[in-house]
């Protein structure tokens, strides 16, 4: 006689999937396409001050990437709490990832406050006078928007963790029309250059951070935080988030400087090839955006299936989301690999570059649709899970012995210029794949969760 077995009633329908996801793939796709609205503004500030923009920018995501570890890091903790039952533990550990949060966005704000010239120096020593005078003015202003930064960050993630994605769409909405707003008016308006760059860029985090803690501190949603005069401070759970976050945080890190470098060999092929390369990297952004969306997504599913100790659950909807994720960015893939000539047509760029753009947009299209979300979605199932440390390992070792050291092979040895440093891009993803679908499917990850 056969015996029965027995599933466990699902953790999420398709319609609190369908809620949680769509929110943020729009949220993914709204800071894409602002992002290339305000780009297109900046750029009216004159060589200068672009120039010293952008090089602040590149510092400043770096930072950006801790608060974002430590975001990841609240939020796995907070799920698995909430799959355990425990909603008065998720609030206490969003309260410390707030506090947490804030108090490393005012370390960052001193250090830059303190040496933002000694930064710049070191990291890019030499640089003109009227661009180092950009730079600094740029670096100090939005140094003081980092804090608000990291707690919206937080705030944002502690509504993905609750399933509510639809806050932090309407809160970075919001921000993004707030600071295209504010550079429309100070820059195009008051002509203030710079200043109205960073002061937009302030202003709508300020108001994002705030938005959010309001909201937060609503009695009737499942996690919330009162009391915010009084951290609390609990070691324990502040552990816990660190113990995400840390890795994470190093995993990013360690791909922006491995980007960085990579950058270098781009810029060796020309100015043909320079623009090539950042035309085509701004419309490859719309490939990714539905595995972003599911990526954080994941976070919150998946943390709360091991909460709740259902394994199974965990890498059912993992699998479900994958397949998901692969068939949205095949779908966007296939427009742009035929829509990418009459694209670049809108980009005041030589016919040599954009010839160029186009064949890095078509490669990128085929390559992504088969190995991208695997490789970058698939790792924030095995974070949540509370298997850090694995993927912390398998994206710095492939990223260095592929994409930074196939870079050079391809582009110099086999003379395929900036094609060979995407082509060492793909094989970075290749081996992401084929190491996080193993570890994922082989159940290593189970029997990690961290509360």
């Amino acid at each position: 006689m056969s015996e029965a077995v027995t599933r466990s009633a699902p953790l999420f329908s398709k319609k609190q999937l369908s809620k949680l996801i769509f929110p943020l793939i729009l949220e993914q796709l709204f800071g894409v396409t602002i992002g290339m609205a305000d780009t297109v503004m900046v750029a009216g500030c004159g060589e200068a001050a672009v120039s010293g923009i952008s090089v602040v920018d590149a510092i400043n995501f770096l930072f950006i990437t801790i608060f974002s570890a430590l975001a990841t890091g609240g939020a796995v903790i907070c799920s698995q709490y909430l799959g355990k039952r425990e909603p008065e533990n998720a609030s206490r550990a969003a309260k410390q990832l707030l506090y947490v949060c804030l108090f490393f966005g005012l370390g960052v704000t001193l250090l830059i406050t303190c040496l933002n010239t000694p930064i710049l120096k070191l990291v890019y020593g030499h640089l003109d006078d009227d661009v180092m005078h950009n730079a600094v003015l740029y670096f100090v202003i939005t140094g003081f928007s980092l804090p608000f930064l990291a707690l919206y960050n937080a705030g944002a993630a502690i509504f993905r963790t609750m399933g509510n994605s639809k806050i932090s769409l309407y809160a970075s909405l919001l921000m993004n029309l707030i600071n295209v707003g504010g550079n429309a008016i100070l820059i195009l308006g008051f002509d203030l250059s710079v200043i109205g760059a960073a002061t937009a860029t302030l202003a709508s985090r300020v108001i994002g951070a705030i938005l959010l803690l309001v909201l937060i501190a609503n009695p009737s949603l499942v996690i919330h935080i009162t009391e915010f005069t009084k951290p609390g401070l609990d070691r324990k759970t502040v552990g816990s988030i660190l113990k995400v976050a840390i890795p994470s945080g190093l995993e990013n890190g360690m791909f922006q400087i491995g980007k960085l470098l990579t950058q270098t060999v781009v810029t060796s092929f020309g100015t043909a090839a320079i623009s090539s390369n950042a035309v085509a990297g701004t419309i490859v952004n719309l490939v990714y955006v539905c595995g972003g969306g599911v990526g954080l997504a994941l976070i919150t599913v998946v943390g709360q299936c091991v909460g709740a100790r259902e394994f199974d659950q965990a890498k059912r909807y993992a699998g479900r989301l994958l397949l998901l994720a692969m068939c949205c960015t095949t779908t966007v893939g296939t427009i742009l690999f035929i829509s990418a000539p009459w694209i670049l047509s809108f980009f005041s760029i030589s016919a040599e570059a954009s010839e160029g753009a186009v064949m890095l947009i078509r490669t990128c299209a085929v390559a992504a649709a088969l190995m991208h979300e695997p490789a970058f979605v698939l790792p924030n199932a095995l974070r949540a899970a509370g298997d850090m440390r694995f993927t912390m390992l398998v994206s710095v070792i492939s990223m260095w012995t592929m994409r930074v050291l196939l870079c050079y092979v391809f582009a110099y040895t086999f003379d395929l210029g900036v094609l060979g440093v995407w082509l060492a891009m793909y094989s970075d993803w290749v081996l992401r794949s084929i190491l996080f679908l193993w570890r994922f499917w082989s159940g290593r990850w189970k029997n990690r969760n961290l509360v």
